[in-house]
């Protein structure tokens, strides 16, 4: 790039000394007849001015009065040229015709793209910017480098089209005017894009009101949703005092900022307007941001998300001895929930498909739903953030865990949603689980864990899934057993989560303790509360019989809305309606059951006293419907403890081709330690070509086992129960 010498300042030479002028003698002056001999042949008029018939001094013509010359020199620096070359980037003098030096040639140069907000004032003349097209003209294009500031460059308008984006440099700042003029930048090599930002102060999100209405704002938070609609893509932002959206326009239906995705830290500027009742900002522009200043604002945020997740109130709804020693836990248990929620991530619950499973699962939807709809801007917001899904079996069986991260990992690729929190109720703690939590835990989802199975030896309040759950509450392991139902656990983490949901659940923990047959002091507790709101046992037992009848024909759906109604969750007149319709569908159905299966039913007192119930259900029991194998055995488990009494050791056993359901009343573990678990593991040593597994509660749970040796298994297990005792 040339530029005037910087040594001669453009003459090409320098002054090395000075010597009297040889035409005048170093006087300074000419005489009259040098003047004549000067004139001479000049025309008249030019020699008016001098009368040339008298002596004048006139000043030398060659030293111009001064009586000496200057002695030149050509200029060194530009070798007598008057200008030199310098470095385009660092202005360094060069001895040659590139455009940089060695020390910036490989150096990219810098070109400039304007934040939404920048204004004329932060232009500088020279520098290169990238803009787009916005009109062209025969005189030449406008550019518009951002929304506040565009400009004219005077060209050709060939080869230009609307839309293109181009990189110009600003030739000359017109404030007055408000115009700019721009010419073509023309960029050698690589180059590095720097975004160019105002100096606008940051507005935390809770200061957003109906105050600043129309007001522009600078926020930085999180994107913890993108939702995709007909006209603008909208961004849900969380910052450490709340959370708010962001409209992006562009062509309707079209996603804008594609680069940004869930989780990234942004900053948008734009203006606070209404939409739906609800504050959002219609955004100028949004940019991801990274290095310190991303890590210094998800800092923040985190610290506050962790604070708002805090719960409330861990106020127990009962006094009892293991739910004070479980009162941390569970605190930890709401708080992981509450953190899901205010993280943007979706909450999954998975629980038992049986009365306690459905109360635990109503109580946590109850709780969850209600905040997930106060910070997300979407009427359907409740539906892509919470799931509640039943699972037939009492464990996160493989197929559960196969559907849920197949689902996760599809909504996370599709809609770039964050992986959920799973949550497993009246699940989750027992040795079959452990196999799907380590799939869940591969992809770093969190788990949270609310049951009352017995989960195996406990060392230390630690059992062997609490290596692959971040939250576990169980009653085992603070001492206690599966007579505090999941139900009443998951109704306490509900009050934590959400107190106001309290007096709308405080019947649920009965419904699940007559619904298990509890019969704990905490289950009685339970129970007298829920008689304070109108519902005695006889209603409860009602209500669990059709919480279990619905859930058989609901198979893998929820059932939301129809288990808020037999639960008593809203319209008492609709529920006591449909209680007694399903409840005399119900009664009806196990009669005829029990009328095919109790005259088949195999009864033997045993020499320890044991009365042991035999029953072959995939004989004598009707198939593919209500009540199924497991109901059926309770209720023929039922009839017999009617008929010689709660205090007798009474184990009935039902079994089919593969499988085999067993309960036993209190007594048999009081008198004899019976637990269904050791025995089952157990029976899998001593046969293992049978591949054995179940499990459940002591005195009730399942039994797996390979069909063709069904009756070696069957007899073992016989052989164990006459065995008790010795």
């Amino acid at each position: 790039m040339n530029k005037t010498c910087i040594g001669c300042k453009g003459k090409g030479y320098e002054v090395t000394g000075h010597k009297e002028c040889d035409a005048c003698g170093g006087t300074g002056y000419a005489s009259s007849e040098d003047v004549k001999s000067h004139f001479k042949g000049v025309s008249t008029n030019a020699r008016q001015r001098f009368d040339l018939e008298e002596d004048h001094d006139v000043p030398c013509e060659v030293c111009k009065g001064k009586g000496e010359i200057e002695l030149h020199e050509s200029c060194p620096l530009c070798k007598g040229a008057g200008e030199i070359n310098v470095c385009r980037e660092c202005g360094k003098i060069l001895n040659n015709d590139t455009e940089y030096c060695d020390d910036c040639k490989d150096k990219k140069e810098i070109v400039y793209v304007l934040q939404a907000a920048c204004e004329m004032s932060d232009l500088e003349v020279g520098s290169a910017y990238k803009g787009k097209i916005t009109r062209v003209e025969k005189y030449g294009v406008f550019v518009s480098l951002s929304n506040q500031v565009w400009g004219l460059m005077r060209t050709g308008a060939s080869g230009y089209n609307v839309g293109d984006e181009i990189f110009v440099r600003v030739i000359e700042l017109k404030p007055q005017r408000r115009e700019v003029d721009l010419g073509p930048a023309n960029i050698k090599g690589d180059y590095e894009l720097v975004t160019l930002k105002k100096d606008f102060a940051r507005t935390l999100i809770g200061d957003i009101t109906t105050k600043t209405l129309g007001r522009n704002v600078r926020i930085v938070g999180e994107v913890i949703q993108i939702q995709q609609t007909s006209g603008p893509t909208i961004f849900t932002i969380s910052d450490e005092t709340s959370t708010t959206w962001a409209a992006a326009f562009d062509e309707p239906g079209i996603r804008v900022y594609p680069h940004i995705n869930v989780g990234n830290i942004v900053e948008v500027l734009g203006e606070v307007n209404i939409h739906s009742g609800k504050i959002q900002i219609e955004s100028e522009s949004i940019e991801k941001l990274h290095g310190k200043e991303s890590i210094e604002a998800r800092k923040l945020i985190d610290e506050a998300i962790d604070k708002k997740a805090e719960p409330e109130t861990t106020e127990l709804m009962i006094e009892s001895e293991v739910l004070n020693k479980l009162q941390e836990r569970m605190r930890l248990a709401a708080k992981a929930i509450r953190r899901a929620i205010f993280d943007g991530r979706s909450v999954l619950v998975r629980h038992h498909a049986d009365a306690d499973g459905i109360c635990a699962g109503v109580a946590i939807e109850k709780a969850v739903v209600p905040l997930i709809r106060d910070i997300n801007p979407g009427s359907d917001a409740e539906w892509h953030f919470f799931k509640r899904a039943p699972s037939k079996a009492p464990f996160y069986e493989i197929e559960d865990v196969v559907k849920d991260l197949s689902f996760a990992l599809e909504d996370r690729e599709r809609h770039g949603q964050k992986l959920p929190l799973i949550v497993l109720l009246d699940n989750g703690s027992t040795e079959e689980d452990v196999l799907a939590l380590i799939k869940a835990k591969i992809y770093d989802i969190e788990i949270v864990v609310i049951d009352h199975h017995y989960p195996g030896e406990v060392i230390d309040e630690r059992v062997i899934v609490d290596d692959y759950v971040d939250v576990h509450v169980n009653p085992y392991l603070v001492g206690g057993n599966s007579e505090i139902t999941a139900g009443a656990l998951a109704f306490e983490v509900a009050k934590m989560i959400n107190p106001e949901v309290k007096e709308q659940l405080m019947h649920l923990p009965g419904i699940a303790a007559v619904g298990d047959h509890a019969s704990s002091d905490e289950a009685q507790k339970y129970i007298e509360i829920s008689d304070s709101k109108g519902y005695d046992r006889e209603d409860l037992e009602k209500i669990a019989t059709c919480v279990d009848f619905e859930a058989f024909y609901l198979r893998f759906m929820n059932g939301r809305g129809i288990m808020d109604t037999i639960l008593g969750i809203g319209n008492r007149d609709k529920h006591a309606k449909l209680i007694e319709a399903l409840y005399n569908e119900s009664e009806k159905r196990v009669k005829n059951q029990l009328r095919a299966a109790l005259p088949n039913l195999k009864t033997q007192k045993l020499p320890n006293g044991v009365i042991f119930n035999v029953l072959d259900v995939e004989k004598f029991a009707f198939k593919f419907t209500y009540p199924a194998p497991g109901k059926t055995t309770g209720y023929v488990h039922d009839t017999m403890v009617k008929k010689y009494g709660e205090e007798k050791p009474i184990v009935t056993l039902s079994y089919g081709p593969d499988f085999g359901v067993i309960r036993a009343t209190d007594a048999v573990n009081q008198m004899f330690g019976f637990n269904l678990n050791t025995i089952i593991t157990k029976l899998d040593g001593e046969i293992p070509e049978a591949g054995i597994d179940g499990g459940g509660h002591e005195c009730a749970g399942s039994l797996k086992y390979v069909e063709g040796l069904s009756k070696k298994v069957l007899g073992a297990f016989a052989e164990e129960i006459a065995m008790l005792g010795k």
